[in-house]
């Protein structure tokens, strides 16, 4: 995106990515049906980068939801709203949307050289690039950086620039999982009958927020949509404590009292379980973690029965390691940058996306931001390039 903006001001622009081919985890991430932004009214949007809606609000003041889907209508890519109110290509697919966007580019004149990995600078502050051909180096009028978090390493984000910058005197936030599973000690058995298993239509509760959703049960914890969506909370819970506990409600569409009193029915000569079922639709996954997560007595006891049923307590102990989420938060601190995402201790180099110090959650709204960051930054370092030719020449 930053490549885009600064073609179009007619200057000359070079792309160095690490991989064999760009947009690798662009492509990943239209793996499952390209979820490009969300249509929620922009207020409730910007909600979603919590703290650090005071930075983003900006960027996608300039490039936001409609400019995005604008701009993939001109690349000949219609979209639509999803039932959830997210939005999607038609087409689905993130290939045809990359292929038209780099033709445009490549026609504009943006250079692409492909298997050069960064390395940071030389000491003369020349960009260093390990290559097929053997380490290269160049120099440049202005420099943007887009090197992603550490989510999704074998696709090039692997966080290997944090030392670099930081030996610049660049503020980095220590690299984190987001939008990831999460560790539970299930016992054996558990983990055995029920890894895999979707577990849909129940409301997760943690933190004072209530979401309904589905997740799955996975061998080492839980992971999934409902799952990402508290994901910071829980993971700057852990951290703090050790450990978090959420509360699920299995039975969303049930009010309380009528869970008690399905319960209390006479259930004659059938087993709790069969009860259970019959009664309420209790049985598989569900059933399986009512008896993982309550103690004995709890099944003895219709009233606890009924409140555990509408709040199961679900300790998770850790996020999964961030090579396996599928974002990352911290990295290059806001302060760290000006208002024009120019590095204050390194003029005439800016930094964009995921490498910055910022999350959201699944949704549309990491990419939303990715490209609204791109758009600011190319901006920023075209306004930039100006103004150091124009004192060139006055100069000279």
């Amino acid at each position: 995106m930053a490549a885009e903006v600064l073609s179009r001001n007619s200057l000359q622009v070079d792309v160095y990515d690490a991989m064999p081919s760009v947009g690798r985890k662009f492509l990943m991430a239209g793996k499952g049906g390209l979820n490009l932004t969300h249509s929620e009214p922009l207020d409730s949007l910007l909600a979603r980068y919590g703290a650090r809606r005071a930075w983003i609000e900006p960027l996608l003041a300039a490039f936001g939801p409609d400019a995005l889907r604008a701009w993939a209508r001109e690349l000949g890519v219609d979209t639509f709203v999803g039932s959830s109110g997210r939005v999607f290509p038609t087409e689905m697919k993130a290939a045809p949307l990359l292929r038209a966007w780099l033709h445009r580019l490549r026609a504009a004149g943006v250079r692409f050289h492909v298997r050069h990995r960064w390395l940071g600078w030389d000491d003369a502050g020349r960009l260093r690039f390990a290559t097929p051909q053997g380490e290269r180096t160049l120099g440049a009028d202005a420099t943007l950086l887009a090197l992603g978090g550490a989510s999704w390493a074998r696709l090039g984000s692997d966080g290997a620039w944090v030392p670099w910058l930081e030996q610049r005197g660049v503020r980095v936030a220590k690299l984190r999982s987001a939008n990831c599973g999460f560790d539970v000690d299930w016992s054996e058995h558990f983990r055995a009958r029920h890894a895999g298993a979707p577990l849909k239509s129940v409301a997760l509760s943690f933190a004072g927020e209530t979401r309904r959703g589905e997740f799955v049960i996975t061998k080492t914890g839980v992971e999934g949509s409902l799952i990402y969506a508290f994901s910071a909370r829980l993971r700057d819970a852990i951290e703090a404590d050790g450990s978090a506990t959420l509360h699920l409600d299995l039975l969303p569409d049930f009010s309380p009292d009528r869970v008690a009193q399905e319960i209390a029915h006479p259930r004659g000569s059938r087993s709790l379980s069969s009860h259970l079922q019959s009664r309420l639709g209790l049985k598989g996954v569900k059933s399986g973690l009512l008896h993982e997560c309550l103690e004995k007595t709890t099944f003895a006891d219709p009233a606890q029965l009924a409140q555990a049923i509408k709040a199961l307590p679900v300790r998770v102990i850790a996020p999964r390691p961030i090579d396996e989420a599928i974002s990352s938060a911290g990295g290059v601190t806001f302060e760290a940058l000006d208002e024009n995402l120019m590095l204050r201790s390194l003029p005439g180099v800016f930094c964009a996306g995921e490498m910055l110090d910022w999350e959201a959650p699944t949704g549309g709204y990491l990419l939303t931001a990715c490209f609204a960051s791109g758009h600011a930054a190319g901006m920023a370092t075209a306004a930039w390039i100006g103004r150091q030719s124009m004192e060139n020449m006055t100069h000279d």
